[in-house]
């Protein structure tokens, strides 16, 4: 055996030599084994799905997000630039790319980071794409009408006008906007009682034969306590809207009812009331409108600021002069409109504070007085003067475009309503149990415009 030994270690070295200059070298550590193809034509085949891969198309939809822009699309989806910079560059193309609204989709086509197509709905109606060709990108715009359908609807109020809207499948956006024709007359958080009823005549937007939304109120009438409004929707020579009565007084009022959204009225207008902090018969001049702190207050009516700052048990205060002898004050406020100021002209509507509870105040609320000549007048009851009527030349145009809609009101179409109520109790989705009535024809409606969204 120890003649053999050295015979064995010269037979073990020459074995390790030749494995040495035969094996394939093995892999790194934590590499994957590569795969081995006994036919050279797989991997050729391989190879060529590979090429094809890095030319097929993604199509991906990007939702904007807040503070977002193309730029930052193109970088989070490593998209070229240079084909950002050559879609801007597209006549007419910039403004509708740049100005992004958050949540709305962008659609992109692209093969390894080149962009092949793009698109964005710029509007209701309209829809930019960009392609691109064999000489650069193009740009188009697609059209997708929508048609405007008339709906009316009835329902008798048993607790509030909202529950009573969705009983008969209107939208919280109608019942809101029949609201507010009626604001100037009827308190809709104190006034409204079981048994009061209403009929509003809307538009419902539909493309392609899909429900949309909602449009504008075209006719309306609401019965409070017995008492009867109605309201056409019209839009004058000049290209103004309004809602005006049948025989053609406007809707609107010089002034508001309620100068805030409040929850609540805390205290009424009460010459003989005790203070509740000083404990004494003091005189409470106006309304207070209970409503969380912050809540926006609004001018009643249109007019110049006398006063802003801080008044006494008021707290912080404006004082509105709105001509005819009518002032208005708006005490215990948290804070002013921030542009606010003496001298300043406000409209009707336009925020000038927040509802507070700075001064004599046992909780956040708005203390709103009216006054007529310096004499303190009932905000809830007083007699509020009509903004201006139409002129005469105008009324022969309100009386031919009203007379349809006030007889939609007072014929509304029972079967739609039942038919509505019945889908509505079988669980049918709200866009498949609409009504599809015969559209609007183009000179029905106060404006007589051509059909289309909005109003």
């Amino acid at each position: 055996m120890a003649r053999l030994g050295p015979y064995a270690a010269a037979a073990s070295a020459a074995l390790v030599l030749w494995h040495a200059a035969h094996d394939r070298p093995l892999p790194e550590s934590g590499a994957p084994a590569p795969l081995i193809y006994p036919d050279s034509r797989q991997v050729a085949a391989t190879g060529d799905t590979a090429a094809r891969q890095a030319t097929v198309a993604a199509t991906i939809q990007v939702v904007v997000g807040r503070n977002d822009t193309l730029d930052a699309i193109f970088r989070r989806m490593a998209l070229d630039p240079s084909d950002l910079a050559a879609i801007r560059n597209l006549p007419g193309i910039r403004q509708s790319m740049d100005f992004l609204k958050p949540g709305e989709h962008i659609r992109v086509t692209h093969a390894a980071g080149t962009v092949r197509e793009l698109s964005r709905k710029v509007s209701e109606t309209e829809t930019l794409q960009v392609v691109r060709g064999d000489s650069g990108f193009a740009a188009r715009v697609i059209s997708h009408p929508v048609e405007t359908r008339v709906r009316t609807a009835s329902a008798v109020i048993d607790s509030s006008l909202f529950q009573a809207a969705q009983g008969v499948h209107v939208s919280d956006t109608v019942a809101l906007a029949l609201a507010n024709v009626f604001a100037w007359d009827i308190d809709f958080a104190l006034d409204i009682r079981a048994g009061d009823r209403f009929t509003v005549e809307y538009e419902q937007v539909f493309q392609d034969g899909r429900y949309l939304h909602d449009g504008a109120v075209l006719a309306a009438e609401f019965v409070n306590d017995g008492r009867v409004y109605r309201a056409v929707r019209y839009t004058d020579a000049d290209g103004r809207t309004g809602y005006y009565t049948p025989d053609g007084r406007p809707m609107r009022k010089a002034f508001l009812r309620a100068p805030v959204d409040f929850t609540r009225v805390s205290s009424g207008f009460n010459p003989h009331r005790r203070h509740p902090i000083l404990d004494v018969v003091r005189g409470h001049m106006g309304t207070d409108y209970a409503a969380p702190v912050g809540t926006a207050v609004y001018a009643a009516g249109d007019g110049r600021v006398v006063f802003v700052g801080r008044k006494g048990g008021y707290g912080n205060a404006v004082l509105l002069e709105h001509g005819g002898g009518v002032t208005t004050l708006y005490g215990h406020l948290s804070r002013f409109a921030r542009t606010l100021h003496d001298g300043e002209r406000v409209q009707q509507g336009e925020v000038i504070g927040y509802v507070g509870m700075t001064g004599l105040a046992t909780g956040p609320h708005l203390h709103y007085e009216y006054r007529v000549n310096g004499v303190y007048q009932n905000p809830q009851t007083v007699h509020l003067p009509g903004a201006a009527p139409l002129r005469a030349q105008e009324l022969t145009g309100f009386r031919n475009a009203a007379q349809p809609l006030l007889a939609a009101l007072a014929h509304p179409t029972a079967d739609e309503v039942e038919g509505v109520a019945r889908a509505g109790a079988a669980g049918i989705p709200l866009a498949d149990r609409v009504p599809a009535p015969e559209p609007a024809s183009p000179g029905r409606g106060p404006a007589a415009q051509p059909q289309q969204a909005g109003g």
